[in-house]
């Protein structure tokens, strides 16, 4: 997603993220925003901040990586949010920017929507530097960094492949011991977005569109009167609009393709091997071999 901003001197700049967006980024975007989120309850310790977890990761880590979630008998501690991906739709409907499928290069460096241009310092330098240095009359100083009107820029050009825009779904789940604890936290997911059910999220640049959808579930087993543990269980339901650029790591071209422009295109005039006075010559000086007889008619 760009960022725009004006610098100390009033320019206008534009920083435009070049990193790739794939499936794992939207699910650590996803992620993210339930962490930023911050809910609390109320439990025997306090009002605590209630843990996020991600399901989908081997229980044999979980329970490693993430052993303050359990209690000494390996049993998740409650209250608790976790988090899981349960489908990817690729909708032909759901078009973002890039509307119409634009093919890439034909080459090995591939590319199709152009993202940024910034300026080759250095070859333009080389290339102004080498032109004010020529001695031809008209064109060249015969020195360095001498200005001139000139074009000979060289332009770095960033393309990227064509977004390809998915529609996920993911499914939040809270669960808890009281029924206090469940309103606690599904109140901000109620109330957060206001009348609307919309959010967006932000993950290495680049931006996704997120709707919170309507039905809540709640199921609980107090009802049954059993000798089974107590348990409230809500699911919330989240779409998540985003785009993936290129095929990760089994892609055969590279994420972020360069190309530079050309800067002149010469064409060497034919010349006849005895008559023809090269022009970096001075007038005065090739006058003067011409009447020794230095070249010959």
């Amino acid at each position: 997603m760009p960022h725009d901003k004006y610098d100390e001197f009033g320019t206008y700049t534009k920083e435009i993220s070049l990193m790739p967006s794939t499936i794992e980024t939207v699910d650590g975007a996803v992620f993210d925003w339930l962490e930023g989120l911050e809910m609390h309850a109320s439990t025997n310790r306090g009002f605590k901040k209630v843990p996020s977890m991600w399901v989908s990761a081997e229980r044999a880590y979980q329970i490693k990586n993430n052993q303050e979630l359990r209690d000494k008998n390996g049993i998740l501690k409650l209250p608790l949010v976790t988090l899981s991906r349960m489908s990817i739709d690729k909708d032909p409907t759901f078009k973002g920017v890039a509307w119409a499928h634009i093919p890439p290069y034909n080459d090995y460096k591939g590319g199709a929507i152009t993202v940024a241009r910034t300026i080759n310092q250095d070859k333009t330098s080389n290339f102004k530097n080498a032109f004010s240095h020529r001695k031809v009359p008209g064109d060249g100083h015969g020195q360095y960094n001498f200005p001139s009107n000139v074009n000979l820029t060289v332009y770095n050009t960033y393309t990227m492949p064509i977004p390809t825009y998915i529609s996920v779904m993911y499914s939040i789940g809270i669960r808890a011991e009281y029924q206090q604890q469940v309103n606690e936290i599904l109140t901000p997911f109620i109330t957060r977005t206001g009348q609307i059910n919309n959010f967006f999220i932000n993950k290495e640049g680049h931006r996704f569109e997120g709707f919170i959808q309507q039905g809540f579930v709640q199921n609980q087993n107090v009802t049954n009167m059993g000798n089974n543990e107590r348990m409230y269980d809500t699911a919330i339901d989240i779409r998540i609009l985003a785009y993936l650029l290129g095929e990760g790591k089994n892609a055969e071209r590279p994420k972020v393709t360069v190309r530079e422009n050309a800067v002149q295109i010469v064409q060497m005039r034919e010349r006849a091997g005895l008559s023809d006075i090269p022009d970096h010559i001075d007038p005065m000086v090739s006058d003067r071999l011409s009447k020794k007889g230095f070249y010959r008619e």
